[in-house]
C-alpha cells in the first residue's frame, strides 16, 4: 500500500510539473540559447554512441536472422527483418534506453544538486519558475533531437546488417539485394511508428528526471539515491510506454 501511495504521489507530481511547463511555452523563443544548449547536450554529444550501438545491434540482429534463416531457405529475407525490427521496435527503445542512461542521469544530478544546494530556492525567491528555464527548454529539446537520434539509429542499423549480410560466409547476400527486400517490405508508417515511440520515451524519460531531481531532499548522499531512481524508473517506464504505444499504433 505504501509503494502505491509512493507511485500515485509520484505520477502527480510529474504532473504538475508538465502542466505548469507548459504554461510556459510562450517564453520558450525567448530560451533560444537554453534550448540550443539542451538540444547539443541531449542530441549531439549522445549521437557517437547511438551510432556504435545501432551498428552493433543491426549487425547481431542480421547474423541471428542469417543463422536461423538459412536452415529454412528464408535468408534473402534478412534485409525487411532488421529493417523493420530496427525501425519500429529496436531502434526507438534502444534511444531511450540510452537517453535514461546518459541524458537522465545527468539532468537529475544537476537538478538535484541545485535542490539541495538551495539554488532552487533562490530562483524561487527571485520570482523565476524552475519549470520555465529549467524543465521547459529540455522538453522541448529533446521533442527535436530525439527523431533525429532514432533515425540516424535506424539507418546505421541496417548499414550494419547489410555489412554483415556481405562478408559473413554463409548468409553472402549483396547490399543491393539486402536493400531491395528491406525497401519492399519497409512501409513509411513502419518508420513513423518508431519515431513517434521515440517521441513518447524520450519526453517521458526527460519529464521524469526533471521531476526526481527537483523534488529532491537531503544531502549528497540523497543525489546518488535520485539518480539512481531517475534511471530505474525511467527504464521501467520506457518498458510500459512500449507495450501500450505498440498497441495503440498496431
Amino acid at each position: 500500500m505504501k509503494q502505491l501511495t509512493h507511485i500515485l504521489e509520484g505520477f502527480g507530481s510529474t504532473l504538475q510539473l508538465l502542466l505548469r511547463s507548459l504554461s510556459y511555452i510562450g517564453t520558450l523563443p525567448r530560451q533560444r540559447g537554453r534550448f540550443i544548449e539542451q538540444c547539443y547536450l541531449i542530441g549531439y554529444t549522445t549521437l557517437p554512441i547511438v551510432a556504435i550501438l545501432s551498428f552493433f545491434i543491426g549487425s547481431v540482429l542480421a547474423l541471428q536472422a542469417g543463422y536461423s534463416m538459412q536452415n529454412f531457405g528464408a535468408k534473402q529475407f534478412i534485409g525487411s527483418l532488421v529493417g523493420l525490427s530496427m525501425a519500429r521496435e529496436l531502434g526507438p527503445v534502444m534511444v531511450a534506453i540510452l537517453l535514461a542512461g546518459r541524458v537522465g542521469s545527468a539532468i537529475t544530478a544537476e537538478l538535484a544538486s541545485m535542490k539541495v544546494y538551495q539554488e532552487i530556492d533562490a530562483l524561487v525567491t527571485m520570482n523565476i519558475p524552475p519549470a520555465r528555464i529549467l524543465v521547459l527548454p529540455r522538453l522541448a529539446a529533446v521533442l527535436v533531437m530525439v527523431p533525429v537520434l532514432a533515425i540516424i539509429a535506424d539507418l546505421v542499423g541496417w548499414f550494419g546488417g547489410a555489412i554483415v549480410t556481405k562478408y559473413v560466409s554463409f548468409i553472402s547476400i549483396e547490399p543491393e539485394a539486402y536493400f531491395s527486400v528491406l525497401r519492399r517490405y519497409m512501409k513509411f508508417k513502419d518508420v513513423l511508428n518508431g519515431l513517434i515511440k521515440a517521441e513518447v520515451f524520450g519526453f517521458g524519460v526527460v519529464l521524469v528526471c526533471c521531476n526526481i531531481g527537483l523534488n529532491t531532499r537531503g544531502g549528497p548522499r540523497e543525489i546518488g539515491a535520485a539518480v539512481t531512481r531517475a534511471v530505474v524508473v525511467s527504464l521501467i517506464l520506457i518498458l510500459v510506454l512500449d507495450y501500450f504505444v505498440t498497441k495503440a499504433l498496431l
